[in-house]
This record gives structure tokens, C-alpha cells and sequence, in this order.
């Protein structure tokens, strides 16, 4: 139970390739989009994916940049990345290609679905959220929230969760005041909670040793944030 097997799924013609976790039984189970960081498929979405699949969750680690890549630096991360954050449309893309893989799962009850994403994944959460797809849940762990393409009046289906940082460099105040603004413009049904001490990626064991300016794992948030969520997603997943 909660063993990984790559899923290779396509966005256009690029060949994309998750990691798998899934429940024992045949299903329908609810299910989990878990979106990395701007890294790429690295072990933290890996283990949370195994992590939801031995809750009971089908629970799909997706790939944003092609081939389950994985860089090491940020100088590896920065054309890919660039290439998704200069073209909104692309992105949003992708990341609904992931979200049609998870759904097209035969063990997927679609009508029970969610996602959670970190740092550029928690974006990437958002994103699938403003579409408009038909998803219960989102969740965002110290994600970048600033919104090319705005959610826009009722188009909002899930229900969405921001896990925030005071001390981000990367989602300051107005990126935190600006999202609520957008988010009750366009009617959703959205919570956001800022950790007082929370900085960028709290909840990735190896932030600490990436030499980037406002990263720091804490564990205390890394739990909070994650019982939070849990807690989220069987209230509005599972209802």
C-alpha cells in the first residue's frame, strides 16, 4: 500500500511522467493531486503522495516539467520554470493535464477529488482551481500566489485552502491581501492562514540546506500545516 509506479500522461506533445500511489481494493477511491515545487518531482510530493495513499487517497505526484525531472539547483530549475511562469495559459495547461490523468484513473471516484501543491506547486493548486475544474479541494502549502490569469466571478468550484508564511519573500503581505480580494470577488469559498513564523518552504526537511535567501523548515509547521490540511480535505473531499 502506498507504493509508487510512474504514470506517463501528455500535455501536447510533451511526455509527462507522475508517480503513483494508490490505495489496496479496486475502488472507487477519492483521490489527491500533489504538486511539487519548482524543483521538479522531487521526495517531498513523492512521500506525501504515499503518505495520502495509505489514508485511503489515489494519490498522483505529477510532473510539470517533462521526463519526472528532478534538478538539484536552482540555476538547473530557472529556463523551466521561467518557460511556465511567462505563459500562464501553458501552465494552467499542464496542470489540468495532470488533473485529467488522475480523473481518468479507473480507481478514481471523480466526484471526490482534491489537490495539494508546494511552493510552485501551491500555485500550480490555485491554478486548477481559478479553471474552473471541477474539483471539492485545494490546498497550498507557502505557495506563490500572485495570479496572471485572475479566478473569475463563480468560476470557482473547490473550496480552497492558503498555508502561509509571514516571513515568505515570496508571498508578502500584498500577494496575501490580493489573493482574498480575488477570491471574494470571484465568490469562492476560501480560507487563509498565516503562520507568524513561517518562512518559504516550512514544510521541506531540506529548504536548510539550499543556498536561497527566506527559506527554513520547521517541523512544527510542517506537522500543523498537515494536520490542517488532512483535516480540510475529509471535510470537503470526503462530504
Amino acid at each position: 500500500m502506498g507504493e509508487l509506479r510512474t504514470l506517463e500522461y501528455r500535455d501536447g506533445d510533451v511526455v509527462l511522467e507522475g508517480q503513483l500511489a494508490t490505495p489496496p481494493g479496486p475502488g472507487p477511491h477519492p483521490a489527491i493531486l500533489v504538486m511539487h515545487n519548482a524543483h521538479g518531482l522531487g521526495e517531498q510530493v513523492r512521500e506525501r503522495a504515499q503518505r495520502l495513499a495509505k489514508a485511503g487517497y489515489v494519490a498522483l505526484a505529477s510532473d510539470m516539467y517533462g521526463g519526472g525531472r528532478h534538478f538539484a539547483s536552482a540555476e538547473e530549475t530557472g529556463e523551466p520554470f521561467a518557460a511556465l511562469q511567462h505563459d500562464p495559459l501553458k501552465l494552467r495547461g499542464r496542470v489540468l493535464a495532470a488533473y485529467k490523468a488522475l480523473t481518468g484513473l479507473p480507481q478514481v471516484d471523480v466526484k471526490r477529488t482534491g489537490a495539494v501543491g508546494f511552493c510552485f506547486g501551491g500555485q500550480c493548486v490555485l491554478e486548477l482551481a481559478r479553471s474552473g475544474a471541477d474539483v471539492k479541494a485545494v490546498v497550498s502549502f507557502h505557495g506563490l500566489l500572485h495570479a496572471p490569469l485572475p479566478a473569475q466571478p463563480g468560476a470557482v468550484k473547490a473550496k480552497v485552502m492558503v498555508l502561509t508564511g509571514a516571513k515568505d519573500p515570496y508571498a508578502p503581505a500584498e500577494n496575501v491581501q490580493a489573493l482574498q480580494a480575488e477570491m471574494a470577488a470571484a465568490g469562492a469559498d476560501w480560507q487563509v492562514t498565516v503562520y507568524g513564523e513561517g518562512f518559504h518552504a516550512f514544510t521541506d526537511p531540506v529548504a536548510d540546506t539550499m543556498p536561497i535567501k527566506g527559506l527554513r523548515y520547521d517541523p512544527l509547521l510542517d506537522r500543523l500545516s498537515w494536520g490542517q490540511a488532512m483535516a480540510f480535505i475529509e471535510a470537503t473531499v470526503l462530504a
